[in-house]
Order: structure tokens, then sequence, then C-alpha cells
């Protein structure tokens, strides 16, 4: 996933969306309805929020908390992949990724399960998506089609 977000960095993009299930700390802490949202920007995380809520597809935005860093300082390496103790996995996992992007305006990342242990109406049980309604809603928005 590093290599996928440098690579589209490379072009200065507007916007950068990612979806992965980078660790289980996010179902964790949020449960399995509810996908972490990170965004290097505000804007397009509260407009991405009110999507979700729009398409019941909803989202909760998580900090990017910079102090958080230093849990992946490594004494072999330059930058360690994983928190250290166990502590805030969803948050440093996002900021490890964050390392990879600097020239996209804005990134967002959703920390997703894309598994619903038991159905919902018009979701089934199992495999199922996360946040796509909802980045579907906001990218049809931001640019319309020509």
């Amino acid at each position: 996933m590093a290599d996928a977000l440098a690579l589209a960095d490379e072009e200065s993009p507007e916007l950068i969306v990612d979806m992965a299930t980078l660790t289980g700390a996010a179902r964790v802490a949020l449960g399995p309805e509810l996908p972490a949202l990170y965004s290097t920007d505000d804007a397009p995380a509260r407009d991405l929020m009110a999507a979700g809520l729009r398409a019941d597809d909803p989202l909760w935005q998580m900090p990017l908390w910079s102090p958080y860093d230093g849990m992946m300082s490594s004494k072999i390496a330059d930058v360690n992949n994983a928190g250290s103790g166990g502590f805030a996995g969803s948050i440093t996992a996002a900021l490890f990724m964050r390392r990879f992007v600097s020239k996209a305006k804005a990134r967002v990342h959703l920390d997703i399960m894309a598994r619903a242990p038991e159905a919902r109406p018009g979701r089934p049980q199992g495999g199922t998506d996360h946040g796509i309604r909802a980045v579907y809603d906001v990218l049809k928005q931001r640019y319309p089609a020509k």
C-alpha cells in the first residue's frame, strides 16, 4: 500500500482516497458498522461523513495524532511500520501510511473491516462494502461528469 500511495502522490493530486484494513484496532474501537476515517484535510472528511449519513454508510473521523509518531521509532531502521506497546494501532497505521504522501492536497484513509457479522436491511451477513457509497457520493459531487 505504501508503494501505491507514493506512486499516486507523484502526480500531486487534489485528493487521494485509500481504503484498507491495516489493523483490527479500528474495529475494536468502533465496532463492525462504523469504519474509521483519517484525513489530512477536514473538508473532505466532513463531506464524507455527511455523505455516509445520507447513504446509510456512516464513517467516524479519527485523529491523525502526530505525537503518536514516536511510537514507531526503531533502533535499527528509519521507522517501524507498527506502533510499540499495542496502543493506538489504527492511528499509528494511518500515521505510518501518511509518510508516503507529501504532494497531494489531501488524503483520506478509510480503515475498513468489509465484513458484516450479521445481516442488516439491504446488507447481507459476510463480506460487504464499507465506505463505498460515501466515497462515490463525494467523488460524484466534487468531480461531476462532463
